[in-house]
């Protein structure tokens, strides 16, 4: 069975892309690394933030051209995206809107890449699959939802490959693809309960939290079934809520995600999750986790180096 290091969200990090690969024992190959006996496989997230993104994307198309590895798009891929794609019959308006937190959060990437390098990493970005199965593991960025991600692959045949019938539609509020597209890509929010409300790490008001998709809700409070802030009410969630959330299947395929900008010593989030993002744009570790075969994920297989 083939081995595989899955690599967590880089975000224009390069050095320590590159002291990761050293430690996971790569070497150069061309642009590209590559190791005899195993293969590397991305979560999303190249680009914003760091300091070295051309180089990221480059260390990355080059890995997975060759075959050496495999890449997933995040979310940021997603949104760079939209950002650069223009709404037909529209002036100066585009799928993601150039306010001012948007372009902040891309503005890295905008700062580091000429018109021509934006271009062609659009371009690639476009090609990325939204989520992966190799060989016994899952791969996507932030959440295994396998309805909506087949819908995601059907939308991306049937519509075209993140143009703009896609975007129409994957930006409509409320529409099934939009729907998909939030919680595959950028991880399943609920709503809490009327009157209440948490400040995100970038300061803004939101009545919606990202929760533990991977676990059974039932029973669970707010506050026990989030990723995040405190603030969030420690109240039973209700039963319109849980409808339909039964966590992921502990005998499903080990699932592998990013996204979430987590913190500590790394360590399965279940016996077959883990989360390999831990936060090393801002300052946490570049993640990654060697898979050999086993179903139950273990501690002592996740290797990292300090932001």
């Amino acid at each position: 069975m083939p081995a595989y290091d899955i690599i967590g969200d880089i975000h224009g990090h390069a050095d320590e892309l590159k002291s990761l690969l050293a430690t996971l024992g790569y070497h150069r190959h061309r642009a590209g690394y590559r190791c005899v006996d195993r293969k590397l496989v991305f979560v999303g997230d190249f680009v914003d933030r760091g300091p070295a993104i051309a180089e990221v994307i480059e260390i990355v198309r080059a890995t997975t051209d060759a075959g050496d590895g495999f890449a997933v798009m995040g979310n940021h891929e997603y949104n760079a995206i939209a950002y650069h794609t223009a709404v037909p019959g529209r002036s100066d308006a585009w799928f993601r809107v150039h306010s001012e937190k948007n372009t902040r959060q891309h503005q890295a990437t905008l700062d580091q890449l000429s018109p021509n390098e934006m271009a062609d990493a659009i371009a690639w970005f476009k090609r990325l699959p939204v989520a992966l199965e190799l060989d016994g593991i899952r791969v996507v960025h932030a959440a295994w939802r396998e309805t909506q991600i087949d819908l995601l692959n059907h939308s991306l045949e049937s519509l075209g490959r993140l143009g703009v019938d896609f975007l129409t539609e994957s930006e409509r509020k409320g529409s099934a693809l939009n729907e998909a597209v939030e919680a595959v890509l950028k991880g399943p929010e609920i709503a809490l309960p009327v009157g209440h409300s948490i400040v995100d790490n970038g300061g803004h008001k939101r009545n919606t939290v990202r929760i533990k998709w991977y676990e059974d809700p039932a029973g669970r409070t707010y506050r026990g079934y989030h990723f995040g802030s405190d603030d969030v009410p420690d109240v039973p969630m209700n039963a319109e809520t849980l409808d339909g959330m039964t966590g992921y299947p502990e005998d499903a395929p080990p699932v592998f995600v990013g996204h979430y900008w987590l913190t500590g010593r790394p360590a399965p989030l279940a016996s077959n999750v883990a989360c390999t993002d831990y936060s090393v744009a801002k300052g946490g570790k570049l993640v990654a986790y060697r898979w050999d075969g086993e179903q139950v994920l273990k501690n002592e297989n996740f290797k990292w180096v300090e932001g």
